[in-house]
């Protein structure tokens, strides 16, 4: 099977799909160091279509599992299913979900979703969006005028459309399914940090860390059934059927559950506690659900808890060039339910260093989410490279 990415996330599914026993070759294109001690890494982009195809060919690969939302967006997913090639991954149309914010909103209409209110002026407070993809850094929340301007400037400088939403109170929470075109299976929740600094300041990023299971959410699978599972039915109806992973970030409020936003694929950091945490066949329900035979059971989760500290470069989110640095100790702290997935990183003359963004996730488990943060931040006390910086409150407080 081959996994396309070269991320902590595909990292962590690369680690959970090689516990199957159904596995006979672990490939990933273009894959990182992490990756390549579990299979084999080929230098093939994640975004091109033809050399994917003939990657896949090549292996005779029964299963395409697609990690980033880019190349889902821009079809990359309907070039391999037209070869008849298996895949976990929307194609172009039902990837929309995520890569059009617009067309999201009108889906959620269509089907009866809760969500964020859409707003004709943009006057705080509010949420300014880039339509668009823009790598977890395109939400910008404005709760004074001057948070407005600086919003606006920063989303318009994305290029494309903007919406303009009401800002919702309430704890968010990230929430996935498995589904086959018809189906949606619930897979597990998480909730997620997007801010650089401790405390929720800073600038969005792609996520700084994560725990799961989330204590205070309540009916995981009731969720599912009543966000995830009519946005299944509605884009069956407009014969684009959604076959992969179905990623709702909530806001839970005091008037019920509201969709902020829909993604197309699987959560980075989220996937990072929710596959250690997973039971079951892994490439087994991930395969099933590419065939259409999406059903509970498959996977089970775990009654431990996991939590991810991401290590990032010195100039994170605002560039992703802090390159080259040598990485000590990550292989050191693996053991005992730690885990360190790769994210931003590669060899030069047989070291590991780093190549930018979100290096490293360090993620522990634990009988409590107490005991797998004192796990997880006990290993980054262990990990250098220069630059490091991490925030220092993941999990610290889980009913907030």
């Amino acid at each position: 099977m081959l996994i396309v990415g070269s991320g902590a996330r595909e990292h962590a599914l690369a680690w959970g799909i090689a516990k199957s026993p159904a596995l006979t070759a672990l490939h990933a294109a273009p894959g990182n160091p992490g990756i390549a001690k579990l299979g084999r890494c080929h230098p093939v982009r994640a975004d091109d279509g033809d050399g994917l195809l003939g990657l896949a060919v090549t292996l005779a690969a029964d299963l395409v599992v697609i990690g980033p939302e880019a190349p889902l967006v821009a079809g990359v997913a309907d070039e391999l299913r037209h070869a008849g090639i298996a895949v976990f991954g929307p194609g172009a149309e039902a990837a929309r979900i995520e890569g059009s914010k617009s067309f999201a909103k009108e889906v959620m209409r269509a089907a009866g979703v809760p969500a964020a209110a859409p707003l004709a002026v943009a006057r705080p407070p509010c949420v300014v969006k880039a339509d668009g993809l823009a790598a977890g850094k395109g939400v910008f929340v404005c709760r004074t005028r001057t948070e407005l301007d600086e919003g606006l400037r920063r989303a318009a400088a994305l290029g494309g459309p903007l919406v303009i939403e009401e800002l919702l109170e309430g704890r968010e929470v990230s929430l996935f399914a498995l589904c086959d075109g018809t189906r949606a299976v619930p897979l597990g929740a998480a909730r997620d940090y997007k801010r650089a600094g401790d405390g929720d300041r800073g600038p969005n990023t792609g996520g700084m860390g994560a725990y799961s299971p989330v204590p205070w959410l309540g009916d995981a699978e009731a969720l599912v059934e009543r966000i995830h599972q009519p946005v299944v039915d509605e884009l069956a109806r407009r014969g684009s059927p959604f076959v992969g992973c179905l990623f709702a970030g909530l806001m839970i409020t005091d008037d019920g559950p509201r969709v902020l936003e829909f993604n197309a694929r699987f959560g980075d950091p989220e996937t990072q506690v929710l596959v250690p945490r997973l039971g079951g066949d892994l490439l087994a329900a991930l395969a099933e659900a590419a065939a259409g035979r999406a059903r509970p059971g498959l996977l089970t989760q775990s009654e431990e808890a996991a939590v991810t500290v991401v290590l990032a470069g010195a100039r994170y989110p605002e560039r992703s060039d802090d390159a080259g640095a040598p990485i000590a100790g990550a292989e050191e702290v693996e053991g005992d339910g730690v885990i360190v997935f790769h994210g931003g990183t590669a060899v030069r003359n047989g070291s590991v260093v780093t190549s930018g963004g979100r290096i490293l996730s360090v993620t522990a488990l634990g009988a409590s989410l107490e005991e797998a943060r004192r796990k997880a931040y006990r290993a980054v006390d262990h990990v250098r490279f220069e630059g490091m910086r991490y925030r220092r409150d993941i999990a610290a407080v889980t009913d907030a």
